[in-house]
């Protein structure tokens, strides 16, 4: 039997948990909303960096439960836990990091945990998302890549 996300209704085990536009919206701002005030501040304001750094970018739930930012597909992805929230992103081992900022020994998915705001205002950060959002631009996630119901 699945067990629902926080914040996220539980749906049979046929149906898809995925959200796109405004009932995204309204699941992510669910999930987020059962946190601590700190992490619910990150949560926020990643959001908002994550919009404003990749324009045109889109909120939504991906079949698993998930908040995910999708540019031409899935870009990244969020998981709030209780002392972090987790920024992966979808095509990690592809990306640049210098900074050396991502963790992970996956295939293609690798992480950033995000503790305090402060952590938002690393410009090493933003370029991550930059490099995400040109990589799914370059290179357009492929059919076999994207959820079912895409």
């Amino acid at each position: 039997m699945a067990v629902a996300k926080p914040g996220i209704p539980r749906r049979s085990a046929n149906a898809s948990r995925s959200a796109h536009g405004a009932e995204a919206v309204k699941l992510i701002n669910a999930y987020v909303a059962k946190s601590s005030a700190e992490l619910r501040a990150v949560a926020n304001g990643l959001r908002q960096l994550v919009k404003k750094t990749v324009p045109g970018s889109k909120e939504a739930v991906n079949p698993w439960g998930l908040p995910t930012f999708e540019y031409n597909g899935p870009m990244c992805y969020v998981m709030m836990g209780k002392k972090h929230l987790t920024l992966g992103f979808v095509r990690g081992t592809s990306l640049p990091d210098d900074a050396e900022l991502l963790e992970g020994t996956g295939k293609n998915l690798r992480h950033v945990k995000l503790k305090e705001v402060e952590q938002l205002r690393d410009a090493n950060l933003r370029q991550l998302l930059l490099e995400a959002a040109a990589l799914n631009e370059a290179e357009p996630m492929a059919d076999s890549m994207r959820t079912k119901d895409r």
